[in-house]
């Protein structure tokens, strides 16, 4: 399957060479191509998915030129609506950065994916917390879409666990916001991650 990265920053590249040792064939781009990467024109047309790893602040400027190439394809979010700081961009309490993506993007099936996890352990190594590989939460409106979503980032060394409805990014960007919080500004360190366990009866 071939995997559009768009975003050549350190979360880009870090998703983008898991998902190369997964045995996926990779388009990195970014606004302004270089020799290492593609534009998000080609990578949009050219994928069978699509992740989203600019800033959120980009997405509103971005997303809407590439509307035609993603159409009907799943497009992953993997942003968190922050400010240059890295506080929260508060948006209103009734939607999510994931939403407002999916207006961007309405004919395009978007899943929230990626965002609760720094890039700093998106390494086969450092996906493995005790033994345990670190949980991915998945979000999205399209139970193919998100299962396609679910099967990618088992591949690549995650856990994953779908959430529910792309309403429930809203929980997810709030759990991202508290990771934040903890590394960053209380000082503690981004290599953490969230292990959700769920007993069996």
């Amino acid at each position: 399957m071939k995997i559009g990265i768009l975003g050549a920053g350190s979360v880009g590249n870090a998703l983008a060479s898991l998902a190369q040792a997964a045995g996926h064939q990779v388009v990195l781009s970014q606004r302004n191509p270089s020799d290492k990467t593609a534009s998000f024109e080609y990578a949009a047309q050219a994928s069978d998915i699509v992740i989203i790893a600019i800033p959120y602040a980009a997405t509103a400027s971005v997303l809407p030129t590439l509307s035609q190439e993603l159409s009907g394809k799943t497009v992953i979010d993997a942003t968190n609506p922050l400010n240059d700081d890295w506080s929260p961009k508060i948006l209103d309490p009734e939607t999510s950065g994931a939403e407002l993506i999916a207006t961007l993007l309405p004919a395009s099936h978007v899943v929230k994916a990626f965002n609760t996890i720094f890039a700093d352990i998106m390494t086969p190594d450092g996906l493995k917390r005790l033994g345990v590989p670190v949980t991915v939460f998945v979000a999205g409106d399209h139970l193919a879409a998100c299962q396609q979503v679910s099967a990618l980032a088992n591949e690549m060394g995650f856990a994953p666990i779908e959430t529910g409805p792309l309403a429930t990014a809203r929980y997810l960007e709030a759990m991202a916001h508290l990771n934040i919080a903890i590394a960053v500004g209380q000082g503690k360190g981004t290599d953490a991650a969230f292990i959700y366990h769920q007993g069996t009866e």
